[in-house]
């Protein structure tokens, strides 16, 4: 991050940025494919950052599934976007569980649905607060 965002000293390389994510990212490291996620996605490369954010979220980043849920979501296709959502907010990702009461809001989830998502998304926040 210190490359795509000039910190720490470095000057802004985007180019490098990418080499050392697709590096760490080749080693396994799910928060570099999040990464090259965000960059392929803000250079328009939906293919790539779709790639990225797939393996990142198998390896349950919870934000890269979010991401999915919106890319499906700017897709027109609602229904993979709830079912990344559901398992984003399901893990604590507050961008998820957001965009799940919008929908709730507009129609798109159940009662049932949102009321057992809300529930394992405060378990899973409250999980997190007593490890820290």
């Amino acid at each position: 991050m210190s490359y795509y965002q000039g910190l720490n000293g470095f000057q802004q390389d985007r180019t490098q940025e990418i080499k050392l994510f697709t590096k760490a990212a080749e080693l396994g490291y799910s928060n570099a494919h999040y990464g090259l996620g965000l960059e392929f996605k803000q250079q328009g490369d939906m293919k790539k950052a779709r790639f990225h954010y797939e393996v990142a979220a198998m390896a349950g980043h919870e934000t890269a599934r979010n991401n999915l849920g919106c890319l499906e979501n700017d897709s027109g296709n609602i229904v993979r976007a709830l079912k990344h959502w559901l398992i984003a907010a399901s893990a604590g990702c507050f961008r998820a569980m957001d965009a799940l009461i919008t929908c709730f809001e507009e129609g798109y989830v159940s009662r049932e649905s949102i009321d057992s998502t809300l529930k394992t998304y405060n378990n899973s926040c409250a999980e997190m607060r007593s490890k820290a």
